[in-house]
């Protein structure tokens, strides 16, 4: 299966994943990047969470398997 990873020290907070994927992710209050799918993605969420790690500007999401 695959999951959305979050390299925390590359995160900018910038916010382009959360509007690519509003439903896998989102930056809290201290603009924290939340990963609310942590586990395996089902396929509903894959073609979501794609898009999430493309609009990322400083690679800090990616996929793994």
């Amino acid at each position: 299966m695959t999951r959305l990873h979050l390299d925390t020290n590359r995160c900018e907070a910038h916010g382009l994943c959360e509007q690519a994927a509003p439903d896998l992710v989102h930056l809290d209050d201290d603009d924290t990047l939340i990963i609310d799918v942590p586990g395996d993605l089902d396929a509903d969420h894959l073609d979501a969470a794609r898009d999430a790690v493309r609009a990322c500007p400083v690679t800090a999401l990616s996929l793994v398997e």
